[in-house]
């Protein structure tokens, strides 16, 4: 099916981002083309053009009526041998209207006080791009000349994954590395994209996407 004026220009700037994230990052070439990173001044934003993650099951479950979940971590490493610099995990609420045929995200707020954000009356292609957009990860107290790695992660969440992460306080990054640690159920579909090594003064700067930072 042919992409409207909207969605071909957003496949646009999602490209153009991408083949700018590709320029910066030359010396790792292959990774930059998975996952492409800007920087706002304070947070580091990430790009995956190609990734799509409603299609296959989480899609036919949408399409049936179900509500499905997807769970999310930006890992940013401090060194090629997997320190753990910070790390931030999402929720991804995404549902379908199957009078419209269009998709709706929600991201929960957190006890922390970061608001819910959502979205409605969006394609295939532009929920995926905001949801995206919506991902960010602070890089405070990282030096501008200091060599860093970032890893993203996504997850169709089950009814048990979502049982062993959420709680009172929110998302347990406990449970959530285990999640990620273990191959996903029949109904469930994971992605992982890494890139780096990264600096901030190399990065593409950008204005900032959004006003919550971790």
């Amino acid at each position: 099916m042919a992409l409207d004026a909207r969605d071909r220009k957003i496949a646009r700037r999602s490209w153009l981002l991408a083949g700018l994230g590709m320029g910066v990052f030359r010396f790792n070439l292959r990774a930059s083309q998975d996952l492409a990173v800007t920087f706002d001044g304070d947070d580091l934003h990430v790009a995956a053009p190609g990734l799509h993650f409603l299609t296959g099951r989480p899609l036919e479950r949408l399409q049936d009526g179900a509500t499905v979940v997807f769970v999310s971590q930006l890992t940013l490493f401090s060194d090629d041998r997997g320190t753990v610099f910070r790390r931030v995990p999402e929720r991804l609420v995404v549902s379908y209207d199957l009078w419209e045929e269009k998709f709706a995200v929600t991201i929960p707020g957190s006890p922390s006080g970061a608001a819910a954000r959502s979205h409605s009356h969006m394609t295939a292609a532009q929920a995926e791009m905001w949801c995206m957009n919506n991902l960010a990860i602070s890089a405070l107290g990282l030096a501008p000349d200091r060599p860093f790695w970032l890893r993203f992660d996504l997850r169709a969440a089950d009814r048990k994954d979502l049982s062993e992460i959420l709680g009172d306080s929110g998302i347990s990054l406990t449970g959530l590395i285990d999640i990620f640690s273990r191959k996903p159920g029949a109904d469930g579909a994971s992605w992982t994209r890494n890139v780096g090594p990264l600096r901030l003064r190399d990065l593409p700067r950008i204005t900032s996407r959004r006003t919550r930072s971790w």
